[in-house]
């Protein structure tokens, strides 16, 4: 593993924005729609570990001149890998190819149709020395001076002391929220600390496929909805079944990956629906996906769910139901498609 220390990413709850009083207190980011992980940068060599732990440099070759960016040093950066679609905007779905492949040939298509940038937004190590003690506010400015600017990768800009400029250019640019991160807070590595807070434009929840149902009509020859579960307690606990989102791409590629892990009986602790399970082809429990969703019902099932993608970087016990705070704002300037191709959020 070389001589840098092995680290997990600290992780956001999710929430409000801080209280205007104290919002001097605390920094605001976009939150990027992508892919999480630690760039390791060591003896001029990049190595990509994803949140679960697992090296996917070789899925990225286009990232790998940022070993050449950090001026000779051996660092620790923690980023998200994003594409972007037509528009100009972070895209899941246009990442999902990306995130699974690993055959070379495939790889270098890829590259070339559908790029990645790595938005760079903390350090954990330079030379060495640890930074996860140093404030964040240190740390971001020490990022900013370690890391050069590329044309896959960047530094996105920071707002301070303005969540609610943050989290209104957010919306009009179509993205999935902000992150906000308290000014004095050090790095806890493997945590989830309410020293950053993801604010969201929209509900969002990772999910585990425990099953399947066949589909009706045109969809007859492939899936018709995907059975879900969180882990609560330890136990996989039914969430609901996902329809929609779906490309015709998607549940052909959904089928050949779900067919192997078939089983005869259910994954779940608990009963299912019997309109759902008397279809049902239940799967072991290994793949997680994302949907996103309008809320939680009273019986713990997601309302009017949608497909959003599978989730590689995650394993699946780290699935668990997040308490999603307050309803995302709605109304003038809520998150869509905008009539023009939004500008770039600023490098520093």
């Amino acid at each position: 593993m070389g001589g840098l220390p092995t680290y997990s990413p600290m992780l956001a709850q999710p929430g409000p924005l801080p209280p205007p009083a104290v919002d001097e207190q605390w920094g605001h980011e976009m939150k990027w729609d992508g892919v999480r992980a630690l760039a390791y940068v060591e003896d001029a060599a990049l190595r990509l570990v994803s949140r679960n732990g697992r090296n996917v440099t070789t899925a990225y070759p286009e990232l790998y001149p940022l070993a050449g960016a950090v001026g000779r040093r051996d660092v620790v950066l923690d980023g998200e890998i994003v594409a972007f679609d037509e528009a100009g905007r972070p895209s899941f779905s246009a990442l999902q190819p990306r995130m699974h492949q690993r055959d070379p040939a495939r790889v270098r298509h890829l590259v070339a149709t559908v790029p990645v940038t790595f938005m760079l937004f903390d350090v954990l190590h330079v030379g060495a020395d640890p930074a996860i003690g140093l404030p964040y506010v240190e740390r971001r400015a020490l990022l900013e001076e370690v890391v050069s600017a590329g044309a896959r990768w960047q530094v996105p800009a920071w707002f301070h002391d303005d969540g609610v400029h943050a989290l209104g250019l957010s919306r009009r640019l179509g993205m999935e929220g902000i992150v906000s991160k308290r000014l004095s807070s050090p790095y806890r590595p493997g945590r989830r600390s309410p020293d950053w807070t993801k604010v969201k434009n929209f509900r969002a929840q990772e999910v585990v496929i425990g099953g399947w149902t066949p589909g009706k009509g045109r969809r007859a020859a492939t899936i018709g909805s995907l059975l879900l579960g969180v882990h609560d307690g330890g136990r996989l606990v039914y969430a609901g079944n996902v329809g929609t989102g779906f490309t015709e791409e998607t549940l052909r590629d959904l089928l050949e990956v779900l067919r192997p892990l078939e089983r005869d009986t259910s994954p779940f602790a608990d009963e299912v629906p019997r309109e759902q399970a008397r279809e049902a082809r239940w799967v072991d429990p290994e793949l997680v996906g994302e949907v996103q969703y309008a809320e939680w019902t009273p019986d713990h099932r997601l309302r009017h769910p949608s497909w959003r993608g599978l989730r590689g970087d995650l394993a699946p016990g780290q699935v668990t139901r997040e308490d999603p705070g307050p309803p995302p704002m709605t109304g003038g300037g809520a998150a869509g498609p905008p009539d023009q191709p939004p500008p770039a959020v600023p490098s520093r």
